[in-house]
């Protein structure tokens, strides 16, 4: 059964940047579309980037605004995603899924505050 857990999460001031990785256990990511998630307190849950299957296009709407890339690492089984320019809007939990076999990790905090 695939097992997902994302890392990275943590404070960071305003203008920062984070790198987070969602890393799968028990099958292969490649192939599968997989998105990022943020749930900030008192807010619906919300799609932040994803990654196709395959042709690897970013798709999904992109609430970082084109301060966001996802990518992958296939070598670590891995989805990354990378957040510049960082605001205190961006606090939230953010989660990761497989979109294929509807799999969700814990979710990783990310706190952006002076």
């Amino acid at each position: 059964q695939v097992q997902l857990v994302e890392s990275g999460g943590g404070w960071v001031q305003p203008g920062g940047s984070l790198r987070l990785a969602c890393a799968a256990s028990g099958a292969t990511l490649d192939y599968w579309s997989v998105g990022w998630w943020r749930q900030a307190p008192g807010k619906d849950r919300e799609a932040v980037m994803c990654i196709s299957g395959g042709d690897s296009e970013p798709g999904y709407p992109d609430s970082m605004k084109g301060r966001g890339t996802i990518s992958r690492d296939s070598a670590k089984n891995t989805v990354i995603l990378e957040m510049n320019s960082l605001k205190p809007e961006d606090t939230a939990v953010y989660y990761c899924k497989d979109l294929g076999r509807m799999i969700w990790g814990q979710g990783t905090q990310v706190t952006v505050s002076s």
